[in-house]
């Protein structure tokens, strides 16, 4: 059975990733900072049928990261795919001339950083399976084509996780290790707060996360297609 972990799986588009990739036959790794949180979702998943578990992760922190690591090869004995999913500060109360920079560094810990962080812990496990996957779940905020002044903090750590989508799948291309970066487009979660169904962002996550082995590398998509950087 293949295993994915999802970071911020409690809810929203992490939530239903889950959810999707259960039903693909997936072990679902619940990565979820606050621990009440995370035993729901095990128990959402579990009760929808999916073979799921959570696992204590808050990506603010080196050591939770580290300490998640080693949760996944306790839990699960290897890994096949990582869907980078949990972020913070959609800020459209800022401009990039009048910054609150705790909320910019915090946004770029949680968002970039993080997902950096996890990538690097789980790298021995990927190494190990036979059809490893990573996927950043980024934003067109992100991207330099319609980049402005609003959301600075968001949208400068999702450039970020953007540029570490290409560089990281130009260091592991040529081990197999398929990474990309994924749109959900404008989806009505909770930081989203309108938008298409959720279900619908999270199938292009799942595209990315279930790609053929000679699938693409170091794309950014949404539903499956190609946008523009």
């Amino acid at each position: 059975m293949p295993t994915a972990l999802i970071t911020g799986a409690n809810r929203g588009l992490g939530l239903e990733t889950a959810h999707q990739l259960g039903e693909k036959g997936f072990h679902v790794l619940a990565g979820v900072r606050n621990g009440e949180a995370g035993r729901r979702a095990e128990a959402i998943l579990r009760g929808a049928g999916v073979k799921a578990d959570f696992i204590a992760l808050d990506m603010a922190s080196p050591a939770s990261i580290a300490e998640a690591a080693q949760a996944v090869w306790q839990v699960a004995g290897g890994l096949d795919v990582l869907i980078n999913n949990a972020a913070v500060h959609y800020d459209t109360h800022q401009r990039v001339g009048a910054p609150d920079f705790d909320v910019v560094e915090e946004a770029l810990t949680i968002n970039t950083v993080g997902p950096w962080r996890i990538s690097v812990a789980v790298l021995e496990l990927l190494r190990r399976s036979d059809h490893p996957r990573i996927v950043n779940v980024s934003s067109e905020s992100g991207a330099w084509s319609s980049m402005t002044g609003t959301t600075p903090a968001y949208s400068l750590s999702k450039i970020g996780l953007n540029a570490l989508t290409r560089m990281m799948a130009s260091e592991f291309r040529g081990e197999g290790i398929l990474v990309n970066a994924v749109c959900p487009g404008w989806t009505a979660t909770d930081m989203g707060g309108g938008g298409r169904p959720i279900p619908d962002g999270a199938r292009g996550i799942v595209w990315a996360a279930t790609l053929p082995d000679d699938g693409p590398t170091g794309g950014f998509f949404r539903d499956g297609k190609p946008i523009a950087w």
